[in-house]
């Protein structure tokens, strides 16, 4: 008897993040997003045409005003999402510090701070942030005074994933969140590498926009940030929003993670943009995802290249894990894409017969250092929930 095909619903609100009307209280789980970034030139217009007190009194030359008139901003979006973020749900934010040059003083302006601050007074609690290097100067450009010591600059490179949780841990109760939750997992080396606090592997990302005036108000991420964190803080069948949603990566990237998504974006401009994003997803996250299960199987093969124990089967896809937790991990591909009215869109994931996967190695390919003499060295167990493939 086949089962209903999993369904996702993703709709963008084009509405000022200070009010989310559309937005329902309490409504959702995770939240990814970064913000315009305060005291970096690029978003002077933004914030100014927000509030004019931020040009006057970037026009008098006055640093920390400015900087703390545009977080004044923000901070009416950071209260919007005590609102609509529910009890347990998270809150992942990008965000750069800025250096600038104000009259002759060149300081650094701390972004990440003033929102951590602005966070914990709207209730949210911190917890240990990312800090991802974004490589966008050449090696060779430096700031200050060359060579000669105590007129020079660190040149800044990296910027925060800011994390924070709303209320106590989350509990998973029934046996269908439990198997959800199951399915939700993701790989032991992905754990390992996406809970470190600091991230080298990605990488800035080109602005493809022909239009100059949208290209300068889009500060896009790459698409493995948001994919990463949406894992990371979500099960499958969560909402995810986004309150800056520019281009609409964390849209795509809660689509390739089957979650659903609420996304609200205040220039109506980036529209047709988001759309065209939206009508060449199914391929690339299809590839996107098919690459992640490809990684791990090289994962696998080098530890067992070097005799190390490898002593589960995963039961939707047949590949070897390295734990139980792994076990119910189960991959959606992306069927259809269906546009259903305005700004909304309506994602079906195909599954995958588990006999369509790639065999589990032989078990003399394994090594299992708590099995007897004789055994498989593989364990495999039924994890309820788990019906969806890849391939």
């Amino acid at each position: 008897m086949k089962s209903d095909p999993v369904k996702t619903e993703h709709v963008i609100h084009f509405c000022d993040a200070r009010k989310m009307k559309p937005v329902s209280s309490g409504s959702i789980d995770l939240v990814v997003t970064s913000p315009p970034y305060p005291m970096i030139a690029m978003w002077d217009e933004v914030f100014c045409g927000l509030d004019s007190t931020v040009g006057n009194a970037l026009l008098k030359r006055n640093g920390f005003q400015a900087f703390e008139r545009m977080h004044r901003i923000l901070d009416r979006v950071w209260k919007e999402l005590g609102r609509v973020v529910r009890t347990e749900g998270f809150v992942c934010i990008n965000i750069g510090d800025a250096v600038r040059k104000i009259r002759d003083d060149f300081c650094l302006y701390p972004n990440h701070a003033r929102i951590m601050s602005a966070m914990q007074e709207n209730g949210f609690m911190p917890l240990p942030a990312v800090i991802w290097r974004k490589q966008t100067n050449a090696p060779n450009k430096f700031m200050g005074s060359g060579m000669l010591p105590a007129g020079a600059y660190v040149t800044l490179e990296h910027e925060y994933v800011l994390i924070f949780r709303k209320g106590g841990k989350r509990e998973f109760m029934t046996e269908s969140e439990k198997a959800g939750r199951r399915a939700s997992a993701f790989f032991w080396e992905e754990r390992n590498q996406w809970f470190s606090d600091v991230w080298f592997d990605l990488k800035g990302v080109r602005q493809d926009i022909c239009d100059k005036d949208v290209r300068k108000r889009s500060a896009a991420y790459p698409f493995e940030l948001p994919y990463r964190l949406i894992n990371m803080y979500s099960v499958k069948g969560d909402v995810v929003l986004d309150p800056f949603a520019g281009t609409g990566t964390t849209m795509l990237a809660a689509m390739a993670s089957a979650r659903n998504s609420v996304s609200c974006e205040i220039a109506p401009e980036f529209a047709g943009i988001i759309d065209s994003r939206v009508s060449g997803l199914k391929d690339f996250a299809n590839n996107y995802i098919r690459e992640r299960i490809s990684r791990h199987k090289d994962f696998i093969a080098e530890r067992m290249a070097a005799k190390k124990p490898v002593k589960y089967v995963n039961v939707p896809h047949g590949f070897p894990v390295m734990t139980r937790q792994e076990l119910g991990l189960c991959f959606e591909q992306l069927g259809r894409i269906e546009k259903t009215g305005e700004n909304r869109y309506e994602v079906t994931y195909v599954p995958v017969a588990a006999q369509e996967t790639a065999a589990a190695p032989a078990a003399s390919d394994t090594v299992d250092s708590t099995s007897k003499k004789g055994g498989t060295g593989i364990k495999k167990t039924e994890i309820p929930g788990s019906q969806l493939s890849l391939f």
